[in-house]
């Protein structure tokens, strides 16, 4: 099929990029800290770390890796948010030779031992806050022999400061009981790596860089397989993407990125930290970005020009009583992704800040961007944008096959982004691909005349009333447009006549908000069969630690209903 797509890319947009600029990950990563060893790689807690610190504190990881036995290809899982030590132990883990397997730090330790048993990980990096919940299933995983305990005040014991000291004994308060007498701290693995000599292995373009794991189509946890040209390809496309507004930054200074994602989600550890990296950028780490009070006073001190973050965010923080307290002026770029941008949120964001949000696309199985709308867009136009160069995208049937024009189908893309397969999962990966390559994402969209893609929803969220598709997004998409709606998630309940009927979940920004105005507002925006069927207000809306609402859990919440 011809990319008509390409027709719309901004000036200066090449149609494709030249993958093998690097032969790995390691090799962008040594170059970076090569180019701007004495630029701050992060800032943390109002301290900045330069490339060149970064760049040996993890060769001394490295080593150290090497000296506990560790070889090419073994899995090092990290378990850690934002922080420097993430850097550090990233780029040690590759160095080494290793695979990073990046572990979210609010896991149970029954998802915990599922993906270190998966992944067959033999050592970790955990954050000690968080390491009552790996002794629970220590003993349960034999292969676990390496265990690195990080603590927030480790890399800043030789820098003084009234607000370090306070934020870190705040959070050794915070940090459970627990027991892991063999396991070594981070500081003094960095001490024993910078005595050793490494022998570091050559890492070619198809070695394994990441596993990520993800629920995927399925919603069962599995690791998708990210080689070293995969996250290569990806950064440098999501480069090309975004150089009309990396222009936008004045002459001389440097590229300050928020990175209020966690770095152990494929957008904030590709698309935010290794692109920055990859730019010269200072990625600016929030380690908890749901304390919108403390968000909120960091960026009050700092000037940045980028944000990337998610619809729930944008949205938190837009309506916060002290949003004003921070200089959004400086801000040039501005992307929405992980789920849908609501008009209401990009507007009211628009209003405030000067900046609009561009929304693209992507999955943890494609390192993750797919595609984006042009980052010179002047107002938000609800689709997700256009194939970034080097990718191809199309729509398919329930068989693989393209859909006619202006039909809805399944998302389904090509590119060097894509990943190698679901680990140890044959037929899974068998499953997801279409006989020419073809990744199924699972997500329902269009494609109109000019390239741009729309997702209209999830495949498996999608609410079947009287035989008619109800997608929940645009449901959503109407009531966030409601004065009185902070936010709100449709699902599909069981329903004797229809099947299904939709029912919506609302957190009130208004107290007042009655039901009455709510069906009130849908009778007059929308047709009949996607109208809800229940109401109900709720405080808050489960979320993934990305800020993602769970419409799955709410789902299953009803079936447990109906079961009783």
């Amino acid at each position: 099929m011809e990319k008509i797509w390409l027709k719309q890319y901004p000036e200066g947009v090449p149609a494709e990029v030249d993958t093998t600029l690097y032969p790995s990950l390691v090799a962008l990563l040594e170059d970076a800290f090569q180019r701007h060893r004495t630029l701050p790689a992060c800032s943390f807690l109002g301290r900045n770390f330069d490339y060149g610190r970064i760049d040996d504190l993890s060769a001394a990881f490295a080593a150290f890796l090497q000296a506990q036995g560790l070889k090419k290809g073994d899995r090092v899982a990290i378990m850690l948010p934002n922080t420097p030590q993430y850097l550090v132990a990233m780029a040690g883990v590759l160095r080494a030779g290793c695979i990073v397997v990046n572990v979210n730090p609010l896991y149970t330790s029954r998802e915990l031992e599922h993906q270190l048993r998966d992944a067959g990980a033999k050592a970790i990096v955990v954050l000690e806050n968080f390491a009552a919940t790996l002794q629970k299933v220590l003993g349960e995983l034999p292969m676990l022999r390496t265990v690195v305990l990080a603590a927030m005040g480790d890399l800043l014991g030789l820098i003084k400061g009234t607000l370090v000291n306070h934020v870190v004994r705040h959070v050794k308060k915070m940090v459970p009981p627990f027991s892991l007498p063999h396991a070594m701290r981070f500081n003094e693995a960095l001490a024993q790596g910078r005595g050793a000599k490494p022998q570091l292995p050559q890492v070619g373009p198809d070695d394994i860089a990441v596993l990520q794991y993800t629920g995927g189509t399925t919603g069962v946890s599995k690791g998708a397989v990210l080689l070293h040209r995969n996250l290569v390809a990806n950064i440098l496309q999501s480069e090309a993407w975004y150089t009309p507004a990396l222009h936008k930054v004045p002459a001389g200074e440097q590229l300050y990125t928020v990175c209020a994602l966690p770095i152990y989600h494929i957008f904030g550890f590709s698309t935010i930290m290794l692109l920055s990296m990859r730019v010269g950028g200072c990625s600016i780490l929030i380690p908890n970005a749901r304390d919108l009070p403390a968000l909120l006073k960091t960026l009050s001190k700092q000037r940045f020009h980028s944000f990337p973050a998610v619809n729930t965010l944008f949205n938190a923080l837009a309506n916060h009583k002290d949003f004003a307290s921070v200089d959004w002026s400086h801000l040039r770029i501005c992307v929405g992704g992980g789920m849908a941008v609501q008009q209401a949120t990009a507007r009211l964001w628009l209003e405030k800040t000067g900046c609009p949000i561009v929304e693209g696309y992507g999955l943890s199985e494609t390192s993750p961007s797919v595609s984006c709308n042009p980052v010179d867009s002047t107002q938000f136009n609800g689709t997700i944008g256009l194939p970034l160069p080097s990718t191809d995208m199309r729509l398919v049937d329930d068989n693989g096959q393209p859909v006619p024009p202006g039909q809805p189908g399944e998302i389904a893309i090509r590119g060097p982004q894509l990943m190698a397969g679901y680990w140890q999962r044959p037929d899974e990966t068998a499953k997801a691909m279409t006989p020419d390559g073809y990744f199924r994402t699972g997500d329902i969209g269009t494609m109109d005349e000019r390239g741009y893609f729309r997702i209209v929803d999830r495949k498996k969220d999608m609410i079947l009333v009287s035989g008619f598709n109800v997608y929940p997004n645009e449901v959503e998409d109407v009531l966030t447009q409601l004065p009185g709606v902070l936010e709100c998630a449709a699902v599909g309940v069981p329903d004797g006549k229809a099947g299904e009927a939709v029912k919506v979940i609302i957190v009130k920004k208004d107290p007042a908000l009655t039901e009455a105005q709510v069906r009130g507002y849908c009778e007059a925006n929308l047709t009949g069969y996607k109208r809800p069927k229940v109401v109900e207000f709720r405080n808050d809306l489960p979320k993934s630690p990305v800020g993602k609402v769970l419409r799955r859990e709410l789902r299953d919440q009803e079936q447990s209903k109906v079961g009783s």
